[in-house]
């Protein structure tokens, strides 16, 4: 990329990848040299459709030249079809929508809505959780982006992340996840000030490492959660819309949230979110003068879109669609582990899986340094497979579009099996 042109540009995560994309079509991205990328993150983990599906486009350009913006004091068709068609979708106890923009918007005001209908301020978070950048949803980050700024919001108080991988409780194999969840709330207890309004948790850990929930635990905490007066907020930014093998990664679990944030695969790809919680609790917020106004809260054109995406994952069965094709790509990956001695840990499912790599498997030792060439190669030789954080470049986060193709699939683990090859030999 032109060192020049590019320095303008503040460096909001980091350093940037050296490719210039220009255009993205399906699963690919171009960059300036006409060089074909497999995108195996789906942007930032939300084009399910992948790239300029169709039917998208034509929504886009129908809506920006009819009804693109309004003044958030107005409702619009295209708002309240996309509300029903999304609470369609859900348990009938969410049925209350909120539209925004952003993940960290969606969290932000299911916050607010759980310590308004509480009473209390304590939220309870995992301590390798992200939620978001702005104000109450970086409090209750702890992936990264904590330092250099001030105090958080407080009030905020951490379980332990059940990282079965490197979980302390896990000796030699067996790992009791119940006894650190135990643990855990009991530091909560003797944290909290008596004040606790909500739990909020994403079903599968992304920026955290991939890591998956244990069958129990979200019923486990929700238990904890009512027993304390907490409302469960289930962030499901890169989970939700098929992407684990369901609907949404809680049906597995039969838990209904209080509040679920849906972002990111909601747009596919572009800036739509929803806060989602029961008749109930909207009205009790409503009754206390509750108020998320925002620029860009209800606007028709995102909600449009919204509603084809919707449409399209329920009517080409693409949780279904997730869960075969997220097997397939596992066995692979498991293939890959029984050949590459750096491969450590495989986990997550559906099309949301991540690959641990580490320096030697006895120890587990992490290694952030071969990630990040093995990370470099790939695209070199034409997949993005983990792109981001320098902190987490030895775990790999593997998200394909969910219209991704089975030869798609196997050319990328083509790749990455070269890379690994070339780059983390021992």
């Amino acid at each position: 990329m032109d060192a020049e042109r590019n320095n303008r540009i503040f460096r909001y995560g980091g350093d940037f990848a050296e490719q210039r994309i220009v255009r993205a079509d399906g699963p690919y991205i171009y960059d300036d040299t006409g060089r074909e990328i497999l995108d195996f993150t789906s942007g930032q983990m939300s084009g399910i459709l992948g790239h300029g599906h169709p039917e998208i486009v034509a929504v886009v350009q129908e809506m920006v030249a009819k009804l693109d913006h309004l003044h958030s004091g107005f409702l619009s068709d295209p708002v309240i079809e996309f509300a029903d068609a999304l609470a369609a979708m859900l348990p009938p106890e969410l049925d209350r929508v909120l539209p925004l923009s952003t993940g960290g918007e969606s969290n932000e005001a299911a916050l607010r809505m759980a310590k308004t209908h509480t009473g209390g301020f304590e939220v309870v978070a995992f301590d390798r959780s992200w939620h978001g950048v702005t104000g109450g949803a970086a409090a209750t980050t702890y992936a990264g982006g904590r330092r250099g700024h001030g105090p958080t919001v407080p009030g905020v108080l951490t379980l332990p992340t059940p990282y079965a991988y490197r979980s302390p409780f896990n000796r030699d194999g067996d790992y009791d996840w119940r006894q650190e969840f135990e643990f855990g709330w009991d530091m909560v207890d003797r944290q909290s000030t008596g004040q606790m309004a909500a739990v909020i948790v994403e079903p599968i850990l992304s920026a955290g490492g991939i890591i998956e929930l244990p069958e129990g635990y979200l019923s486990a905490l929700q238990e904890k959660a009512r027993a304390r007066g907490m409302l469960l907020i289930l962030d499901e930014a890169q989970t939700g819309m098929g992407r684990t093998g369901n609907n949404f990664a809680f049906e597995r679990d039969s838990v209904v949230p209080d509040i679920l944030c849906l972002s990111k695969t909601l747009g596919a790809g572009l800036p739509l979110s929803a806060t989602i919680t029961s008749a109930e609790i909207e009205q009790d917020c409503v009754d206390k003068d509750f108020l998320f106004y925002t620029t860009h809260a209800a606007d028709p054109l995102p909600a449009a879109v919204g509603q084809k995406v919707v449409e399209i994952v329920l009517r080409d069965r693409l949780a279904e669609r997730a869960r075969e094709l997220g097997d397939y790509l596992k066995s692979l990956l498991l293939d890959l582990q029984q050949r590459h001695p750096a491969i450590g840990d495989i986990r997550g499912r559906g099309l949301l899986l991540g690959v641990e790599l580490v320096a030697d498997r006895a120890t587990r030792t992490p290694a952030p340094e071969i990630g990040a060439a093995v990370s470099e190669r790939c695209l070199e030789l034409g997949a993005c497979l983990n792109l981001g954080r320098r902190s987490m470049a030895g775990i790999f986060r593997i998200a394909p579009p969910l219209t991704v193709g089975r030869g798609e699939i196997d050319r990328a683990m083509a790749i990455l099996d070269q890379a690994l090859s070339e780059c983390a030999t021992t």
